[in-house]
């Protein structure tokens, strides 16, 4: 009797146990969500506004308000302002959710990309999630979606590779395209704009940043060495 008590008594600890580190596993979950979201809010949010103020003001002082390329640059702004929104409800209106999964996010928001745009996307990420810290899960993303928008606004082609993966003392992630590509006086003129967002980007998290062009491919790199 002593025995089976023992043994069914084990059984509740252990089941306990499994509870509570799920529980545990969660309450990290739904905090790591809430940093994004805060650094989100508090970093590129906050700049976009701040940017689209003195945008306007330029705008009224040099009385550019009706011409078209100026529009263009406030339109600009602005959708990127709502995506980065987006981007913060998304992360806080579910804080009730089972679990949270940033790579779960970034298949999702590639995905939608994907589908706005008619794209074939190959996606490949082995990254694990606590590789990352919440800045660096940003920072990277933000440069896959400019480089994923620098092909479909340029490259004139419909298929796109992103591949993430561990290496020996780091990571990689490559964007590829077979598109037209981007000749060196290109990539310095506006028409390069966002390689040099993401170049910039990179080098403020004191990442790697490289593009080449190979047999008729056009691929960016950003990689981390530790």
């Amino acid at each position: 009797m002593t025995l089976i008590f023992l043994l069914r008594l084990f059984s509740i600890l252990e089941k306990i146990q499994d509870e509570l580190k799920h529980e545990k596993a969660k309450k990290a979950a739904l905090i790591e969500r809430e940093i994004l979201a805060r650094e989100l809010h508090d970093g590129i949010a906050q700049s976009l506004f701040l940017l689209s103020v003195k945008v306007n003001k330029f705008g009224r002082k040099r009385k550019l308000e009706n011409q078209e390329d100026f529009q263009a640059i406030k339109q600009t702004i602005q959708h990127i302002h709502e995506d980065i929104r987006q981007s913060i409800t998304n992360l806080t209106y579910s804080s009730n959710e089972e679990s949270y999964s940033w790579t779960k996010t970034i298949y999702q928001s590639l995905m939608e990309i994907r589908n706005n745009h008619s794209l074939e996307m190959d996606l490949q990420w082995e990254i694990p999630e606590t590789r990352l810290s919440s800045k660096e899960k940003i920072e990277l993303f933000a440069c896959i979606k400019e480089a994923v928008m620098n092909v479909i606004k340029h490259a004139k082609t419909n298929k796109i590779w992103i591949e993430a993966k561990e290496t020996g003392n780091g990571w990689t992630c490559t964007i590829k395209d077979n598109g037209i590509g981007f000749t060196d006086k290109e990539i310095q003129s506006s028409k390069g704009y966002g390689l040099q967002i993401i170049k910039k980007r990179a080098k403020e998290m004191e990442w790697e940043f490289s593009i080449n062009r190979m047999d008729h491919e056009t691929i960016v790199e950003i990689s981390k060495e530790c």
